[in-house]
């Protein structure tokens, strides 16, 4: 078998597979560099403005201080403790207005948002009396309005409540990590049954936004400019709509689905950062970098069509390819995926792959020519090569469909080299060549495989 020129030539043509995955492996590398520059860009946007926000709130906030007894030594000993409980709007509703800015730096670029904000919430101060005892004292009650980034928040305004005017003081009022800003309620405010707070604000920042749905009834709607919502978090829209122009969206949730009444019952309220919300990101589509690499995991099956092509023709012709040639053939495939990315980031990622399909035709095209011995022959295989070209394209754009696309490639090239090869004799080529007198003028002596 080791004598066998079929043995030797496909052990050498595997071997040009192997040895092509090296400059496979650097231009990955270089893919996730780039990846990374890009990230450099969004964490520089995020430190320049702000990070994702989380609205919480508003609720009210009751400072309680509570006595209480415990046994020690057959005695009685007094504590206090203090900490805040928290009365939740029985209704909140949340409509928000938000445009998305591209800011670049370099050839790299991010995205900012700024969400104009109208809030309404009504509340049940009747609750209140409930929290009053012997062992119970209450300090002067206030609004919270939690965030996720203080450095986001711009103008705030909010109307009367019982015809009194608001003054908004600025943080949460609340230990922990939950920035924001808070408002005081006096006694004159707190005096009626029930009372609506309306205000507006303006919220800036990177990457997602979300709303708490404190609220025993909570609704949020949504209208943005951004054509690529990534709707994520606990809750699902209830119906949104996406265009090329933005997309709207309107999320609903009540006690009954988010239990968020018992979770802000514990002292000091809950873990501020992991409480169920609404939540909407500011996604990038796939960008050059995503389909790139994923192009580029295609990366082995283009090359071993092309290779096959070649040993294909060797076995129906007289003509035969160096394996230095089928090397020089595998590099310029590989070279296309470098010309792609650099040009992906001027360009874009289709004219890019149109640009180095075309540059990989024209350098294959030239070279075959003098090794196929003609321009007819050469022109067949860049056809064909373009041709995988386009039909890798479809299978990156048609994610759902990929599988399907890439078996009905490997199908057809196997039925086509089937098809070819069908009335050829393979035992042809396991049999060694007879030696070659040194006087013959054939240079097969020459070969790697006779």
């Amino acid at each position: 078998m080791k004598k066998s020129p079929l043995f030797w030539k496909v052990t050498t043509l595997i071997g040009c597979i192997l040895l092509l995955l090296v400059p496979l492996f650097m231009v990955g590398n270089l893919i996730s560099e780039r990846v990374s520059y890009r990230n450099d860009v969004e964490d520089t946007l995020r430190q320049s403005t702000s990070g994702s926000q989380q609205l919480t709130g508003p609720l009210i906030a009751i400072p309680v201080t509570e006595i209480y007894y415990k046994i020690e030594d057959k005695k009685e000993v007094e504590y206090k403790r203090s900490y805040l409980h928290f009365l939740l709007p029985e209704s909140l509703l949340i409509d928000g207005n938000q445009h998305v800015e591209s800011r670049s730096i370099g050839i790299y670029d991010g995205q900012i948002w700024s969400t104009d904000l109208k809030v309404k919430a009504q509340f049940n101060t009747e609750k209140l009396a409930q929290l009053k005892g012997e062992t119970m004292t209450l300090g002067q009650p206030f609004i919270v309005i939690g965030v996720g980034d203080s450095r986001g928040i711009g103008a705030v305004n909010v109307s009367k409540i019982n015809g009194e005017n608001m003054i908004v003081e600025p943080g949460s009022g609340v230990s922990g990590d939950l920035p924001g800003l808070h408002i005081p309620l006096t006694d004159k405010t707190l005096e009626a049954k029930t009372f609506a707070l309306e205000m507006s604000l303006n919220l800036n920042g990177t990457g997602s936004f979300s709303v708490v749905p404190v609220g025993r009834n909570s609704e949020l709607n949504l209208t943005s400019n951004w054509p690529h919502p990534g709707f994520m978090g606990n809750y699902l829209p209830v119906k949104h709509e996406i265009s090329a122009s933005g997309f709207q969206a309107h999320w609903q949730s009540t006690w009954f689905a988010n239990n968020l009444e018992s979770l802000f019952s514990a002292k000091d309220g809950p873990a501020w950062r992991y409480v169920p919300a609404f939540s909407v990101t500011v996604a990038t589509p796939a960008d050059q970098y995503q389909l790139t690499d994923r192009a580029i995991k295609y990366a082995i099956l283009l090359i071993a069509l092309t290779f096959m092509a070649f040993f294909v023709y060797e076995t129906l012709t007289h003509l035969r390819l160096h394996p230095m040639q089928y090397l020089l053939v595998g590099l310029s495939l590989v070279l296309f995926y470098l010309v792609l990315l650099a040009l992906s980031e001027h360009v874009g990622f289709t004219p890019a792959w149109i640009m180095a399909s075309l540059v990989g035709a024209l350098m294959n095209g030239v070279y075959l020519q003098a090794v196929l011995k003609g321009w007819k022959r050469s022109g067949i295989f860049v056809v064909a090569l373009l041709g995988l070209d386009g039909v890798m394209w479809f299978l990156l754009r048609s994610e759902d469909s990929a599988l399907l696309l890439g078996s009905g490639v490997l199908v057809l090239a196997l039925f086509a080299v089937m098809y070819l090869t069908r009335h050829f004799d393979w035992y042809s080529l396991s049999q060694p060549k007879r030696s070659v007198p040194p006087e013959s003028p054939n240079d097969d002596g020459l070969r790697i495989w006779k």
